[in-house]
């Protein structure tokens, strides 16, 4: 098992890159502003679907939803690949050393990394229309993906908290440098009473506004996938860096979670 050395060097690290998360550059910046004008382009049907999802990342919070993944199944991948002997629930996995949960984590988004770019390639092709199947998926994937980390890092996602939490996620990629800050202050907190929960419950302002600066994060990037064939590119792009993103950040605030539990075991 690692040590209190090893442990807090690893929490310097995660420290860092928060700290450079602080600030936005300044293309993604500009890659805010034509989905401004695109909402003016958008079709009905696109809108319609666009608002359905919002309705569902509301139902993902409150009960998980379709969204729910296979836990079992998760589980056993966990258990056939780690040191650790007898896992046989989630709030085993917390046990497991960390660097088994650092390799588990970074194979699981390399992996679905490599499913999302084929995913924005592939709706690439039909330009505009394919973006109806397109936003969906790579937002099913993000809350998948996210719930995968979690179990990783011993968290039950089945747990309503822990839905807040992966939801902060993905607020937390495409917030600006304030709501960054806000965001990281929040879940550092939220376990800490059941008031912190109950403010970070209100602090969300209503699923539509968590979706929308979701896919307000990738711009430009989606505005050249409505172009039919020369979407690929731009699909396979975007998608892939949405991926990126999100498992980053689910991985660097997990790992962060379960760092600051075993020191404070460490310490008692």
């Amino acid at each position: 098992m690692e040590n209190q050395e090893q442990l807090e060097k690893h929490l310097q690290e995660i420290q860092a890159w928060e700290k450079d998360h602080k600030d936005l550059w300044f293309w993604e910046k500009l890659g805010r502003i034509p989905f401004k004008i695109l909402d003016k382009m958008t079709p009905s049907f696109l809108q319609n679907k666009i608002a359905l999802l919002v309705d569902e990342l509301g139902s993902y919070v409150q009960s998980g939803g379709k969204y729910l993944i296979n836990e079992q199944a998760m589980m056993q991948k966990i258990r056939s690949t780690s040191s650790l002997q007898h896992i046989f629930d989630i709030s085993d996995i917390g046990q497991m050393p960390l660097e088994d949960m650092i390799a588990l984590s970074d194979k699981l988004q390399e992996e679905r990394v490599k499913l999302a770019t084929v995913q924005g390639a592939s709706t690439g092709i039909g330009g505009i229309f394919t973006l109806a199947i397109d936003i969906p998926f790579i937002l099913g994937m993000a809350l998948k993906t996210l719930q995968e980390i979690a179990i990783i890092y011993g968290y039950d996602p089945n747990d309503k908290m822990e839905r807040i939490f992966i939801v902060k996620c993905l607020q937390f990629t495409s917030a600006d440098i304030v709501g960054k800050e806000a965001i990281l202050k929040e879940l550092s907190s939220m376990h800490d009473t059941n008031h912190a929960s109950e403010n970070m419950v209100s602090q969300l302002q209503g699923w539509q506004e968590v979706f929308f600066t979701y896919r307000d994060q990738l711009g430009w990037k989606k505005l050249f996938q409505m172009i039919p064939i020369a979407g690929m590119i731009f699909g396979a792009y975007a998608n892939k860096g949405m991926m990126q993103d999100v498992s980053e950040t689910g991985i660097m605030l997990y790992r962060k979670r379960r760092i600051v539990e075993k020191l404070n075991t460490l310490n008692q």
